[in-house]
């Protein structure tokens, strides 16, 4: 499906490596920024939500709705800071079935959005994206059906189908892991690989990812194991690459991984709660639901967030071997924390509560990662998202 409305925008890919190193320089100076926001629709919230954020104070301006749309559940912006791009999180767009992917033009003065083009995403339920480190091609997860699609992205923006996956197979949780759900893409460091967590199947899968041609290949070895009933969701890369994490939605936990970018391989070096130690789930009768995972741009600090307990974990990462230990555990400010992240420069940390229709803003402490009581709030129905665009201002 397509929708070939909108403004096109004449940006040649031989020009937007100058435009990436101009947005860089942005982005390590700004110090005000519109903040997007996606939601879910099914109540009060009508699509794409904007605030303006001043990274010295840690202010959020009240929410602006800046493009009605259904389920943009998850949002991703492109290098060049000019295109933002949405997931539809839903079965099937009219009569046919499957989700979408969007793109948007921000305007850098207003921050408004103006809808360009809509593409299939390839498989139902949509509910994580993301793009490769050129801006060519974008990656969505589809929940629903238990695929992911690679979208190639032309050098005005447009969108245009590429490859899709399906997954296969199952593990031992028959309620949530009787077929696969994969539930995010992310691109290893150097753009070589695609690593895709699939809850239904205890497995991150692991693609040669071909930016140009928006084409995604089996790797082998073609999946990183996580034990039986983990229910893999959320990764996050160190920065320096030797690592990453998975935070595993079932069991409440979070594993370690070395991570081989020569080969494409993922090795297993630890497992650990995500919970206080004091905390037992099944004796408190607790139901708890691990959702985002988030590493802090110095490489120290590793952070997920538990639904259910209502907080964040806060683990230091050992620089050598790469293990995590537990260093605090802080109020999400709210019920349901769906999806922290940080501000691009790592001195704030956002915890978007979904139940309590909040947003909350803590101030992270360099030297120790922990965090603070709440320095700003502000409500927005079903929050999911949010990411950043650098905003005129007092940069």
């Amino acid at each position: 499906m397509k929708f070939a409305f909108g403004r096109a925008l004449s940006r040649p890919f031989f020009l937007l490596a100058l435009g990436f190193m101009i947005s860089g320089t942005l982005s390590a100076n700004a110090r005000q920024w519109f903040v997007y926001f996606g939601t879910y629709t099914s109540g009060q919230s009508q699509g794409i939500y904007t605030a303006r954020f001043d990274d010295k104070t840690g202010q959020l301006s009240a929410p602006e709705l800046f493009a009605t749309t259904k389920n943009p559940t998850f949002l991703a912006v492109h290098p060049n800071r000019r295109w933002l791009f949405a997931v539809s999180e839903v079965a099937n767009q009219g009569r046919k079935p499957g989700g979408a992917a969007s793109v948007f033009e921000v305007h850098p003065a207003s921050g408004m959005l103006d809808f360009m083009d809509q593409e299939s995403s390839g498989g139902a339920g949509p509910c994580h994206l993301s793009l490769d480190r050129t801006g060519r091609c974008l990656l969505v997860a589809n929940y629903g059906s238990g695929s992911v699609s690679a979208i190639r992205i032309d050098p005005e923006g447009m969108l245009s189908p590429g490859s899709t996956n399906q997954h296969a197979g199952s593990s031992v949780n028959l309620k949530r892991q009787a077929g696969p759900h994969a539930h995010q893409a992310v691109v290893s460091p150097d753009n070589r690989f695609a690593l895709v967590c699939d809850l239904g199947l205890d497995k991150v899968q692991v693609y040669e990812l071909d930016p140009k041609a928006a084409l995604l290949t089996p790797h082998s070895p073609s999946a990183v194991a996580v034990h039986p009933g983990a229910g893999p969701r959320h990764l996050a890369f160190r920065p320096d690459g030797r690592f990453f994490y998975v935070i595993n939605e079932l069991d409440s936990t979070a594993c370690a991984y070395a991570w081989n970018a020569g080969k494409g391989e993922g090795k297993h070096i630890q497992t650990i709660s995500t919970l206080p130690a004091n905390v037992n789930a099944a004796d408190a009768g607790l139901t708890n639901y691990c959702a985002a995972m988030v590493a802090h741009p110095n490489g120290r600090f590793v952070y997920g967030s538990n639904r259910g307990h209502d907080s964040i974990v806060v683990f230091s990462s050992d620089r050598r071997t790469g293990k995590l230990k537990t260093v605090a555990h802080t109020s999400s400010g709210g019920k349901f924390p769906r999806f922290i992240t940080l501000d691009p420069k790592g001195k704030w940390l956002f915890s978007l509560n979904q139940h309590s229709g909040d947003i909350v803003v803590l101030k992270v402490d360099a030297r120790t990662g922990k965090l603070s009581a709440p320095v700003s709030k502000l409500h927005l129905d079903s929050p999911v998202c949010a990411v950043f665009v650098p905003a005129p201002g007092k940069n």
